[in-house]
This record gives structure tokens, sequence and C-alpha cells, in this order.
């Protein structure tokens, strides 16, 4: 699958209304199915168009590596929940699971929340020396099966 994460650093002030939708309309004329991701921190009422232009699009600002940020990314996710279905998803930013800055028990809250919240499941550690109790949360397939 093709995955295009278009971020909101250097936009020169563009407006999203406007810089999105034009790279969406790009892509789709490239004949290839491509998932779409936006992301400019939630701001410019994201909730209100973005559905209707990017398969997802970012809803808080950037995630870092403890619970603190976990948890306010997911309130600030959650305000427009409606907004979020098929084809189309509200996302609190990539999982930090495996990365070594929260607990067993908090990386599985996380991947439960993200799962719960239908976020986009997209993994921020590196693989290869991910620990294997956060290998094991990554690969839940009955939270997975949930989201």
């Amino acid at each position: 699958m093709d995955y295009l994460k278009y971020d909101n650093c250097f936009n020169d002030a563009l407006p999203a209304t406007t810089r999105y939708p034009n790279m969406r309309d790009a892509l789709i004329e490239t004949g290839r199915p491509i998932f779409y991701s936006t992301c400019n921190w939630g701001e410019e009422e994201t909730w209100q168009w973005a559905p209707q232009t990017a398969n997802s699009w970012r809803t808080t600002q950037d995630i870092f590596d403890g619970w603190a940020s976990v948890e306010f990314n997911f309130k600030e996710s959650q305000k427009h929940f409606e907004r979020s279905g098929p084809g189309g998803w509200n996302d609190p930013d990539m999982l930090e699971i495996g990365n070594g800055g929260m607990t067993i028990e908090e990386e599985r809250t996380h991947f439960a929340l993200w799962s719960f919240a239908k976020a986009p499941l997209i993994i921020g550690c590196d693989l290869v020396t991910v620990r294997p109790e956060s290998l094991a949360i990554l690969k839940n397939e009955g939270i997975i099966g949930v989201n």
C-alpha cells in the first residue's frame, strides 16, 4: 500500500484548505490507491474540512514518549470523534510503544486507547531493538481487531 503523510512544516503561510486538497487532487490523478494523511497538528479546524480531503488527519500536537503526551493527544483527538469513520480517521499521532519512556502498563493502555479511537496504528519504534514485551503489545490481534 502507498502512504503519503503531508506535513505542515514550511507551509509558506498557505491555508490548509488550499494546500491539502491540491495534494489530494494530485494523488487522485496518479490513478493509484494512496492512503493520504494530512498533518497540521489539528490546527485550522481540521475536523471541518479534513474528512472530505484525506484518509487521516492529525488532530493533535506531536506526540512524545511519555504518558502525559499520550493522555493529552487521546483526549484532544476525541473532541470530534464523530468525524472519524470508514475511509477517514482522526490521527492522534504515531504509537510510542517500545521507545522506553513508558511502563508496560502505560504502553498497553496507549495501544488500547488508539485502537478504541480507531486511530491509525503507526508504529514509532525501532522494530529491530524493541523489547519483546512491547512487541507483544503491538502484535495483540484482539486489540488490533477492535481498531
